[in-house]
């Protein structure tokens, strides 16, 4: 079992009478350390002044991403999504019911009740009408790579060939109680080709939504899992499971001329060497940006199939090439985003509330994030098994790669 920051000062005799309880405003939620270490990552099932500069010639994007093994798999050298698997609903657990009378054994066990798999997500008027108006969107968030094709223990990012990001929404109106989320089907899967998040201004990189509208039953067979498959030159080659590097909460938020993408880690409690060389940080932010798919750029920057958007989506971008990004732009996959790094362990203007929302006495943005993580940890560290991330996709450390901090 993982052990918590909560539970290290429980037993040294300087926890807080009232730890469960929400944190005042500006104060950060108890965070979640992890005590597991590199693992192998595991085989799954087989399966087949100057010159202002435009953005695309200011952001990095060089044609080698590192995923050439990926890429030979899918027979494409450029950074195409992976094929999309077919959803399936989650299965639900079976409801313990009371014993039957003899001769109504029969009838029972065929009427046996289900129950959803998570009760997490509670709905909260008052939350709701607190809610700053300047969040988009907000979530549970994860961080995964996926190794190099062959490479079963990467030693540092040259091993790595993508990383990702998913997200799950939650109703803005909603707050966390105890125990595993249930599966909407609403989840987004996010791929990063240049393997780490950006950290500084200066780092500008492109994503591209590779799943929209998932399952997480999907994520787990056809996303977390690793796969075998042949090449006519070099035979059998193994992809191996994606790793999980993080997990936190998210929020999307508009200053009006820009959004932004921001996160606060829950899991691990620290930062460690996996998640430093990854670009992770304890909190972070982005400002973003999703590109018209109709208008060129650079061709490493393009996609074989570009998100084909609805026209009141079109019109919005007025024949621009950027525009600030909106929630329901990743409901499309292949929509490509922008990230630009911000100073990295500060939020600044990502949570910045609006001069409406002060005269309202709303929440600040930055408040219902610490109060969202705050009720996260608290969620975490109910759950049962050894990897919280993994159980919290309701999957076994037993079937994939475990959260991984060390190379």
């Amino acid at each position: 079992m993982t052990t918590t920051r909560s539970s290290a000062r429980r037993a040294s005799g300087e926890a807080s009478k009232d730890e469960g309880a929400a944190p005042k405003k500006g104060a950060r939620g108890t965070k979640r350390s992890s005590d597991t270490l590199a693992s192998r990552a595991k085989r799954g099932k087989t399966e087949g002044g100057k010159q202002q500069k435009s953005i695309e010639e200011t952001m990095d994007l060089d044609g080698k991403t590192g995923d050439d093994d990926h890429h030979e798999k899918n027979g494409d050298e450029k950074a195409e999504p992976e094929a999309a698997g077919r959803d399936e609903p989650a299965k639900a657990e079976d409801q313990p019911t009371e014993a039957p009378k003899e001769e109504e054994q029969s009838t029972a066990e065929e009427k046996t009740e289900t129950k959803p798999e998570g009760h997490a997500v509670i709905e909260d008027p008052e939350r709701a009408e607190a809610m700053p108006s300047t969040i988009l969107e907000k979530g549970i968030i994860y961080f995964f790579f996926r190794g190099r094709v062959g490479v079963e223990e990467p030693q540092g990012v040259q091993d790595v060939a993508r990383s990702y990001i998913v997200l799950r929404p939650l109703p803005l109106g909603a707050k966390l109680g105890e125990g595993p989320l249930e599966d909407l089907g609403n989840n987004r899967l996010l791929a990063l080709p240049k393997k780490v998040l950006p950290v500084s201004h200066r780092d500008r990189f492109m994503t591209f939504v590779e799943k929209a509208k998932t399952t997480v039953q999907d994520l787990k067979e056809n996303f977390l899992a690793g796969s075998d498959y042949e090449t006519k030159t070099a035979g059998a080659r193994h992809a191996p499971a994606a790793t999980p590097t993080g997990e936190g909460v998210y929020a999307i938020t508009t200053t009006g001329r820009e959004s932004h993408l921001s996160y606060i880690l829950t899991v691990p409690s620290e930062i460690s060497e996996v998640q430093q060389e990854l670009g992770l940080r304890q909190r972070a932010s982005f400002v973003t940006s999703v590109k018209n798919p109709t208008v060129g750029g650079p061709a490493n920057a393009q996609l074989p199939n570009p998100a084909k958007f609805d026209q009141d989506i079109m019109d919005e971008f007025r024949n621009r090439g950027w525009m600030p990004l909106q929630a329901k732009v990743l409901d499309y996959e292949h929509a490509q985003i922008l990230l630009i790094g911000e100073d990295s362990g500060e939020l600044h203007k990502a949570v910045e509330p609006s001069e409406k929302d002060k005269k309202h006495d709303k929440e600040t943005p930055l408040e219902e994030m610490e109060k969202l993580e705050h009720e996260d940890d608290i969620r975490i560290q109910h759950l049962k098994g050894e990897d919280p991330v993994l159980q919290d996709l309701g999957a076994s450390s037993e079937d994939y790669a475990k959260l991984q901090t060390t190379w």
